[in-house]
């Protein structure tokens, strides 16, 4: 069956007509930089008085929405472009805006700082500031760690440069299957193949790519983190998780608590793993197979009846999840063709001016690639439950995002479940379902151990791309408990992660939110339809609020504690152990 309603290219120019060489953009950005200018010469006099105050927080508000706008628009020309030169200007110009809006904030944070206490409360108890008393209260605590204007004026050249020029470096790379020239984004999508031959050769074309550019590779992951680590010395950071972990809203008691979950239970994961191991005829799970299919007639689902499938589903969570979804697909809001020049990154990047979204990724047509776009429409649902609120409170933090992100690929793949009639297909669902369960427990767990100690030897000097190889390989081995054989040691090249300038550490986030959207999904199957509006209003508390007062004041629960993360992790564990069971059973 053909669905043609849905279009396999986005719509961009509802946002600004004419792409890179748009006069909208441009006019935009103009005004936005007269905005900046204006509130540069407004802080010259300020004064902490209400409603001066409240008049800063306002224009701070206008100008960090217009430099999102912005700035997600030339994100999105370089996902389906990356050698979009007037987007790559663009991208740049919003980070220089950025910058600006981050030296005026850094001025008025440390303003914040010297306030006196008794002022200081009285500006938290005034009306007028009661929208802003969440921001306020988080900027005050960060004063000490802000860098110098000196230090903040060299990050869009320097830090930020660095990151961006990767993206760029690793867009321009081509990769040869089978013949056929891919981009790095495809030849990764075949690690789902059905076919055993093109995940080994896909594999082995990678890593010789990979070989090939690990020296400059090497050179812009150094160059970051020595940014980074010079930067946190400056204001006397010494501890490389102190910022990950203000930016997440979140204790390190927190961080703890589910890491130490996390380690106890590597083994029903490492079962699961020899299990399918032993389906391929291998000793141990080669890294190249992990992805692959239970069954290939499984693999197979056009982008249409993927689509169909998502509002279907959606629809039977929540009234609200099924009309945004719809939306979604009918106003041309996602990018999915698959097409050679592509970005290799998935991504969702908000609009909050017109309180849209727009969804990137290159379908390839398997369950995963549903799955992706499952995950990147959550993001977006995220954004447009947040539309109503206050545009300084709409930053929520990559843990949270990825809650609603994971969250969206539950309901997908626990309706399947209970759909599914077949051993067969039963068997199929719990691979997809574990296989998420393992790159939350295991590959990003050896993601956090290689980030933390490589910027350990960064602190002594350059880490040379062999040195990189032997940390992951070690991460690697660690965070598989032993489980994997033919260790893909590149992996720090490849994972766009590691080269965020404006995430560092962006991997506990993603178990933080896999393990919370469990437990949601759990309350969501207990609650039924009306549990969308309790979700709804968690995900609108989630630029306001620390991740340990979101989870107590919604769900009621203690997440410092282990025992909160037990119960996501017992249902991980129990799909372990049903997998193992049906296996042995055919």
């Amino acid at each position: 069956m053909t669905h043609t309603k849905y279009k396999t290219v986005w719509n961009l120019d509802s946002l600004f007509k004419g792409g890179s060489t748009s006069p909208e953009l441009h006019n935009h950005m103009k005004q936005t930089e007269d905005r900046i200018s204006d509130l540069e010469e407004t802080m010259r006099e300020v004064t902490l008085e209400s409603d001066q105050l409240v008049d800063v927080l306002d224009r701070l508000r206008d100008i960090k929405m217009s430099i999102s706008q912005a700035r997600s628009y030339a994100i999105c020309l370089l996902s389906e472009n990356p050698k979009d030169q007037g987007a790559q200007f663009y991208r740049g110009e919003t980070t220089v805006l950025q910058s600006k809006y981050d030296s005026i904030t850094s001025i008025l944070k440390k303003k914040l700082a010297h306030t006196e206490e008794s002022e200081w409360k009285s500006l938290l108890a005034s009306e007028e500031l009661k929208e802003y008393r969440f921001i306020l209260q988080e900027w005050r605590e960060e004063a000490d760690r802000q860098p110098s204007q000196e230090v903040s004026d060299l990050m869009a050249d320097g830090y930020h440069a660095w990151g961006q020029f990767y993206q760029s470096y690793m867009s321009s790379i081509k990769v040869q299957v089978k013949g056929q020239d891919f981009s790095v984004g495809q030849a990764i999508n075949l690690r789902s193949h059905h076919d055993a031959s093109v995940r080994k050769e896909s594999h082995e074309a990678l890593v010789e790519k990979w070989t090939e550019h690990e020296g400059q590779f090497a050179q812009i992951l150094n160059h970051l983190a020595g940014f980074r680590l010079n930067m946190y010395k400056s204001v006397g950071i010494e501890d490389v998780l102190h910022v990950p972990l203000a930016q997440n809203r979140m204790k390190e008691e927190t961080l703890n608590a589910m890491f130490s979950v996390m380690e106890r239970y590597k083994e029903p994961f490492a079962q699961y793993l020899n299990v399918k191991a032993e389906m391929n005829a291998d000793a141990k799970m080669k890294s190249y197979h992990f992805w692959s299919p239970m069954n290939h007639h499984h693999q197979g689902i056009e982008y249409g009846e993927a689509a169909a499938l998502i509002e279907e589903q959606f629809r039977t969570f929540g009234p609200e999840m099924g009309l945004f979804v719809e939306k979604a697909f009918r106003e041309g809001w996602v990018e999915a063709e698959d097409r050679p020049g592509k970005s290799a990154v998935p991504i969702c990047a908000g609009f909050p001016l017109t309180g849209e979204s727009r969804v990137f990724l290159t379908f390839p047509g398997t369950f995963k690639g549903v799955l992706t776009l499952v995950h990147e429409l959550g993001h977006a649902f995220h954004n447009h439950a947040m539309k109503s609120v206050n545009g300084m409170n709409k930053s929520y933090p990559m843990s949270l995002a990825e809650t609603a992100s994971t969250f969206a690929e539950m309901i997908v793949l626990e309706s399947a479940m209970e759909k599914a009639e077949t051993d067969e297909e039963k068997l199929f669902l719990l691979d997809e379902k574990l296989k998420r369960s393992v790159m939350n427990f295991m590959n990003l767990h050896a993601r956090f151990i290689f980030e933390k100690n490589f910027h350990e030897e960064r602190k002594k000097g350059f880490v040379p791309a062999a040195r990189l190889n032997e940390l992951m390989g070690a991460a690697m081995e660690e965070g598989y408990a032993g489980s994997l054989d033919e260790i893909p040691v590149h992996s720090w090249v490849w994972t766009p992660h590691f080269y965020k300038t404006e995430s560092p550490f962006y991997n506990f986030p993603y178990t933080f939110g896999y393990l919370l959207s469990l437990n949601l999904f759990a309350r969501a199957k207990e609650t039924g339809k009306q549990f969308e509006d309790h979700y709804m209003d968690l995900l609108r508390d989630s630029g306001s609020m620390s991740a340990e007062e979101l989870v107590m004041k919604h769900l009621g629960e203690d997440i410092t504690e282990e025992d909160f993360w037990e119960k996501g992790m017992r249902l991980c564990v129990e799909d372990s152990e049903k997998f193992v069971r049906l296996s042995a059973s055919r």
